[in-house]
Order: structure tokens, then C-alpha cells, then sequence
């Protein structure tokens, strides 16, 4: 063989043996509420031992093969983890985290999901909470009685994704998972404002929870209804306008809800949960679901909900979609899912970032779940022992009264003498009486 000839061979190769090497691109930090994670970003799957050390606390993390990219052991300092240390041992790339204190650990590898590669995750919990995997919120303050003796009805909010899952993205850099978190907060302010409601947030900053826990949580809190909220992506740029999604065992109502629930379903994989944690109940719940009360009640508050969507601008879908998404199996809260636009819209990218904008949806979603519960109140809540009070409508932006009048299943007629009305011309803020019939 030719020496030039030869030397392309070797040449050839020495690449192909180099990118078999796992490589470590990057190291990230995430706090959540009961646990801090390390996510360290390969380039393809990898072998790796750990082990503990005290005085100082430390955790080793021995790579089999694998070398480090330049600068990515650098990180901001972040909860118990002080830094991070690479070298050598031997063939192996030696990762070495130093603690303020000892954590118990837990660690996994994660296959690529969602446009994210190949990643080694390290979660650390305080040892003092071992048996904790998710920190709850104490379920006397989510049931309090109030001074009259009738409880607030709990609306649980879940701000889709959060930590190591970013979501869709939008073309002009946004995250669906600050978008979420942004409007559920605006969305636990208004209910909170309401004289029978109180909220419960599933996740009130950047860190991810997986999606079984998000309904069980909702189920701890004694949730009367959970609404989970997101802003997707389409291939079509051009796609805009919010949807509304119920649960169903029976298949998909459309292929754009098979579509959304499949991405959505994808959050535990991308968020990343270990295969220990996956959910064994499944066929309990939906077995569960089968008797129907739950869902017929998550068909309501979806249409209520998706009512107020429409009063405020374009919807995807006029009626509301059903399929298995997996954080809407609560076997005894009604459940829905709110698309609240498509983020990967331009036009509507612009207008999640706009806090005006979802002031409007917040408020929207908080007229729909309002006229849930004027309807359907709860035995020992504030809005079964105020039904007149109950049965009042504050008038948003771009509602008229024919509009008002069917989401309340009353007659116009019926909604004008009620209100003394001379004129069909709203203001925005005005409390109309909403008469028990038409």
C-alpha cells in the first residue's frame, strides 16, 4: 500500500476511535424543592462507578473511557454542591463534587429524548428527608376553612415542564416552561382573588417534577380541579390558537390530540426519571376512570374553560380534545389540559411574553373554572352556601352578552331582565347576576 494511502487509513482511523470516547460537553445544576441535580451532557451513552466520600464530603464519579470537553467542569456553586473537580484514573475520566454536606444519592443514565442527547444524572437529597421524592405543601393550609365555616374550593395549577425539561422553544429563544410557570402564577393570583377559591401550585419555580407526581400531588392537596398549562410547537409555523384537552383511555379524538399528548407524554423522558420511578398504577387509574364521574366532570370544566378561550382570540380547535395524557389521570379530580398558544407561532410567541396577554388567559381560564363551580358546587364549599353569589359573571374583555348567556345555558331574555339591562353593550369589570334559569 501506498505510504500516503496508509496514512489516510490510519488517519481514518485514529477519528473513528476518538469519537467512540464518551465525552463529557457540560455540566448543569438544577435546584428543586426536595432534591438538587447534576446533569452531566454526553455525547453517547457511558459506563461510570460513584462513590461517597466524608471529611470533606465529596462524590466520585469514575467514567469509563471518557474524556471531558475544555471548560465544562466550570459551574456556578448551587445548593450542597460547592464545585466540581476533573482528572484522571487511570483510562477513566475522574469527576469529583464537593458538598457543603452529606447528601444521600441517587444516579442514572438517560437516553436521548426530544432533540436531547445522551446524559448522566446525579440527584441529591437531604438526608434528613429520605423518604421524600417530591416536597408538598401541608394540606391543612390547601383546606382551610374560612370564618363562615365553608372551605374555598383548591384549584391545583401545574405549570407544564420545568428544570432539565425545557419544553417547546420558540423561534425567538422563549421556553414553554418559563412561559407556563409565568402564566400559572398570574392564574393562582386571580383565583385567589375569587371569594371561594384558593390555589395550589404544583411547581412555583424552575425544577421538574415528574409527571405522575404532578397529579398525585394535586390529589394530596384535596385539588377540586387540577389544570395543567402549556404552550406547544408545530411543525407548521403558521398553526396558532389555544386548545383544551380532557383525558380519555379510548384513544385520541383527533390526530392533533394524539400528536400533543405523545410530545407531552415525552416530558418524563426529557425531564428525566429514573426507570425505578416509573407509575405501576396505571391500570388501577384508568380502571378507575372507566366509572365515568370524574371524566364527565373534566368534559365540563374543559368546555366552560375553552369558552373563555374563546372569547379572547383564535382557538386551534373548537371543541375540546381528548387522549392519554399521562398528567391527567387523577382517578378522582376532574383534569384538563390548557394549550394556551403555540409558541413555536411567532405572533403568538410575542404574545406569551406579553404580560397583558396572559392576564388575559388567566383570566379566561379563572371565568371558565368560576362558572364550573356556580354550577356544580362542591357539598361544604363556599359556593354550594352561596348560590346567588356563586351565580354572578364579571365581564372580561371581548365578551358580549349572547356570549355570556350560553356559557351560562340562559337566555339572553332572561339575562337582561336580571340585570336591568337597556342595552347590550358591556363594560369591561361590570358583575352581572346570572338568573338559576332560563
Amino acid at each position: 500500500m501506498p505510504r500516503l494511502s496508509l496514512l489516510l487509513c490510519l488517519s481514518a482511523l485514529s477519528g473513528t476511535l476518538a469519537a467512540a470516547s464518551p465525552e463529557v460537553g457540560g455540566v448543569r445544576l438544577w435546584n428543586a424543592d426536595d432534591h438538587t441535580r447534576v446533569v452531566l451532557d454526553l455525547n453517547q451513552s457511558a459506563s461510570y462507578k460513584l462513590f461517597t466520600l466524608a471529611n470533606p464530603d465529596r462524590i466520585v464519579l469514575d467514567i469509563q473511557g471518557a474524556e471531558i470537553k475544555p471548560g465544562a467542569a466550570a459551574l456556578v456553586p448551587l445548593g450542597p454542591v460547592k464545585g466540581l473537580r476533573s482528572g484522571r484514573q487511570g483510562r477513566d475520566l475522574r469527576l469529583v463534587l464537593d458538598l457543603n454536606e452529606t447528601q444521600r444519592v441517587k444516579s442514572f443514565l438517560l437516553p436521548p429524548a426530544a432533540g436531547i442527547g445522551h446524559r448522566l444524572v446525579v440527584d441529591l437529597f437531604d438526608p434528613e428527608n429520605a423518604k421524600s421524592t417530591i416536597k408538598t405543601v401541608p394540606l391543612v393550609v390547601a383546606q382551610a376553612a374560612e370564618s363562615d365555616g365553608q372551605r374555598k374550593v383548591v384549584v391545583a395549577i401545574d405549570a407544564g415542564h420545568g428544570g432539565e425539561d425545557p419544553g417547546a422553544l420558540g423561534g425567538n429563544g422563549s421556553r414553554e416552561k418559563n412561559i407556563t410557570l409565568a402564566v400559572a402564577k398570574e392564574l393562582a393570583a386571580l383565583v385567589d382573588q375569587e371569594p371561594g377559591m384558593k390555589s395550589f401550585l404544583i411547581r412555583d419555580s424552575d425544577f421538574f417534577v415528574p409527571l405522575n407526581k404532578r397529579y398525585e400531588l394535586a390529589r394530596e392537596a384535596k385539588a377540586d380541579v387540577f389544570i395543567s398549562i402549556h404552550a406547544d410547537a408545530a411543525l407548521a409555523k403558521s398553526a396558532k390558537g389555544s386548545s383544551v384537552f380532557v383525558l380519555s383511555n379510548r384513544g385520541a379524538s383527533s390526530e392533533f390530540a394524539r400528536m400533543i399528548a405523545n410530545q407531552e407524554n415525552q416530558s418524563d423522558l426529557v425531564g428525566g426519571v429514573s426507570i425505578g420511578d416509573k407509575d405501576t398504577t396505571l391500570a388501577k387509574v384508568l380502571l378507575d376512570l372507566s366509572q365515568g364521574a370524574t371524566m364527565e366532570a373534566s368534559e365540563i370544566v374543559a368546555t366552560n374553560v375553552l369558552t373563555g378561550l374563546k372569547n379572547i382570540g383564535n382557538v386551534h380547535k373548537h371543541e375540546v380534545q381528548r387522549a392519554n395524557f399521562v398528567v391527567l389521570r387523577a382517578p378522582d379530580v376532574p383534569s384538563i389540559l390548557v394549550e394556551t398558544a403555540f409558541i413555536s407561532n411567532p405572533t403568538e410567541e410575542k404574545r406569551l411574553n406579553d404580560p397583558e396577554h396572559r392576564s388575559n388567559l388567566a383570566t379566561a381560564i379563572v371565568a371558565g373554572i368560576r362558572d364550573y363551580f356556580s354550577t356544580s358546587p362542591p357539598i361544604g364549599t363556599w359556593y354550594a352556601a352561596n348560590p346567588q353569589k356563586a351565580r354572578q359573571h364579571i365581564v372580561s374583555p371581548g365578551e358580549s352578552l349572547s356570549l355570556i348567556a350560553e356559557r351560562h345555558r340562559v337566555s339572553i331574555a332572561r339575562l337582561r331582565t336580571e340585570n336591568s339591562l337597556t342595552t347590550d353593550t358591556l363594560h369591561v369589570g361590570r358583575v352581572l347576576k346570572i338568573p338559576t334559569s332560563s
